[in-house]
C-alpha cells in the first residue's frame, strides 16, 4: 500500500495511492477510505508524512565506511535534522548562501507508526509505518569547518523524502541509487547497511522516544558528491519509487 499526503484544491489530507488515484482516508494512521477518489494528476504530492524530527544515521554502510576509509562504527552514529528542513516531493533545494558545497546523500527513510520507546529490535518492525526516499542533504563545506553536524545538516529544504511510504516492503536487500542529472552516482543495497533497519529504531528509540510520523534515515551508499544550481537530483530506491528535487538558489 502506498501511502500519501496531498494538496488538492486547496485542502490538505492524507491518502491510499493505487492505480493513478488517490482515494482520501480520515488520516495518516486510519486507513479506511473515504468519500471519493480523484486522478493523482489533480493533486500536489506533499511528504508524506509530518515528523517531529528525522532522526539520520552516519556511515552505515560498509561499502561507504570502505570508500571512506573508516573501520565500522560499533554502535549507530546518530544525528537530527529538525522538521523545518522537511521538503516535498519535487519542491527545490535552496542553496544556503554561507555555502560554497552542497551534497546529495541517497537514503533509504523508515516512518514511524506508533509511539516508540525502549523497543527491542525483535519488536521493532511492529512500530514501522512503511517506507521512502530521503536525500539527506549536506552542505559539506560546513560539516568540515564545525567539525559537527547540526548546521551542515539543518536548513531548510535539506529534508526532501517521498514521494509515498510504501508499506510492504522489506528493507534487508534493497537496491538505493543516486541519480545526478541522470548520471549514476550512487549504487548499493541494503543488505550492506552495517545496523539494519531493526537495529536502528531499537537503538533510537532507547535514547529518544520515536513519535508517528517521525523519520528515521538509515545512511547513504558511497558516492556522495556536490550539486550546483540547477542540478536535478533523484534518489531511487527498488521496491518504493524515485525522488526528484532540483537545487538552486
Amino acid at each position: 500500500m502506498r501511502l500519501v499526503r496531498y494538496s488538492n484544491k486547496g485542502k490538505e489530507g492524507f491518502g491510499i495511492y493505487e492505480d493513478d488515484l488517490v482515494y482520501p482516508v480520515a488520516g495518516q494512521f486510519d486507513h479506511k477510505r473515504k468519500g471519493k477518489p480523484f486522478p493523482v494528476i489533480e493533486a500536489k504530492l506533499l511528504a508524506p508524512s509530518l515528523p517531529t524530527k528525522i532522526v539520520c544515521a552516519g556511515l552505515n554502510y560498509k561499502d561507504h565506511a570502505a570508500e571512506m576509509g573508516m573501520p565500522l562504527p560499533e554502535e549507530p552514529v546518530i544525528f537530527i535534522k529538525p522538521s523545518s528542513a522537511v521538503l516535498d516531493p519535487s519542491g527545490v533545494i535552496r542553496y544556503p548562501q554561507m555555502s560554497h558545497q552542497v551534497d546529495y546523500e541517497a537514503e533509504l527513510a523508515v516512518v514511524i507508526g506508533k509511539e516508540a520507546k525502549g523497543v527491542s529490535p525483535e519488536q521493532a518492525d511492529g512500530y514501522i509505518l512503511g517506507y521512502t526516499c530521503i536525500n539527506d542533504v549536506t552542505a559539506r563545506d560546513l560539516q568540515r569547518k564545525d567539525g559537527q553536524w547540526t548546521r551542515a545538516k539543518a536548513f531548510d529544504t535539506f529534508a526532501p523524502f517521498g514521494p509515498w511510504i510504501e508499506t510492504e516492503f522489506d528493507p534487508s536487500d534493497q537496491l538505493v541509487e543516486a541519480f545526478l542529472n541522470g548520471d549514476l552516482k550512487q549504487s548499493s543495497s541494503t543488505a550492506n547497511l552495517i545496523f539494519p533497519v531493526q537495529a536502528l529504531v531499537s537503538f533510537i528509540s532507547r535514547i529518544m522516544t520515536l513519535h508517528p510520523g517521525d523519520v528515521i534515515a538509515t545512511g547513504t551508499p558511497p558516492g556522495i558528491g556536490p550539486m550546483k544550481t540547477g542540478d536535478e537530483i533523484e534518489v531511487r530506491i527498488s521496491g518504493i519509487g524515485s525522488l526528484i528535487n532540483k537545487l538552486e538558489y
